[in-house]
C-alpha cells in the first residue's frame, strides 16, 4: 500500500466514523423515541462511535467502498402503530446519512467556489477531501443500506411499505438473506447499484 493510498484511506476516517455512528444512532433514537426502550438500555441512544461500530463493517467500507455498523436491536411489541413504527425506524438511518451528506457538502461547496483557480495549502487541501469524503461515504452508506435485501434497511421499507411478511417466501429470503447479500457483492451488483448512483448525487450536492 503506496503512501497517497494510505493518506487517503485517513483522510476517509472521520466520515467512515461518522456516517456510521449517526446511522446507528438514528435507529436508536427513533425507536427509543416511539417507546421502545431496547436501544436505550443496551447504550445505543449516543453518538458514541464505540456503541455502534462492527469492526468488520468498518474495515469493509475503509477496503473496499461499503461497510455497516451494529445493527441496533429493537422491540416492535412497544410501538403503537407496529406498520408505520417499524417504518419509521427503518427509514431512520438512510435519513440521516442523506441529512449528513447535505450537511457536509455545504462547506465543501463553499472551499469549491472560494479556492477556484487558486493554489492551495495541503492543509486546505486535507480539509476539502475530508469533507467530500464524508459526503460520498454517507452517500455510499444511504444506497448500500437501501437495497432491498436482507439484513439491509432497505429489505425492512420495502417490507412494512408492501406488507411483505404476508407472503411465505418473505421468510425464506430473510432466513438466507445474507448469502443473497453476498452473492450480489461477489457479482459486483452492489457496485453496479452504488457507484452510478453516488456519481449522480455528488454532481448535485458538489
Amino acid at each position: 500500500m503506496n503512501a497517497d493510498l494510505i493518506l487517503t484511506k485517513i483522510l476517509m476516517l472521520p466520515g467512515i466514523i461518522i456516517g456510521l455512528s449517526f446511522h446507528e444512532f438514528a435507529h436508536a433514537w427513533v425507536s427509543d423515541r416511539l417507546g421502545d426502550p431496547t436501544p436505550r438500555r443496551q447504550g445505543r441512544v449516543t453518538i458514541n462511535p464505540l456503541a455502534h461500530i462492527d469492526w468488520i463493517g468498518f474495515i469493509m467500507l475503509l477496503l473496499v467502498g461499503f461497510g455497516w455498523g451494529k445493527p441496533v436491536q429493537i422491540d416492535p411489541s412497544y410501538y403503537k402503530n407496529r406498520r408505520r413504527d417499524e417504518f419509521l425506524v427503518g427509514i431512520a438511518g438512510v435519513t440521516m446519512n442523506l441529512i449528513l451528506a447535505v450537511l457536509f457538502s455545504l462547506p465543501a461547496k463553499a472551499m469549491i467556489k472560494a479556492f477556484s483557480g487558486v493554489a492551495v495549502s495541503d492543509l486546505i487541501h486535507s480539509i476539502y477531501l475530508i469533507l467530500f469524503y464524508t459526503v460520498m461515504i454517507n452517500l455510499v452508506l444511504m444506497i448500500f443500506n437501501l437495497i432491498p435485501c436482507p439484513p439491509l434497511d432497505g429489505w425492512g421499507i420495502v417490507t412494512q411499505i408492501f406488507r411483505l411478511d404476508r407472503y411465505s417466501w418473505w421468510y425464506k429470503v430473510y432466513q438466507y438473506g445474507t448469502y443473497i447479500l453476498l452473492g450480489l457483492i461477489i457479482l459486483n451488483i452492489t457496485d453496479m447499484i452504488i457507484t452510478p448512483m453516488v456519481s449522480a448525487m455528488l454532481n448535485i450536492l458538489l
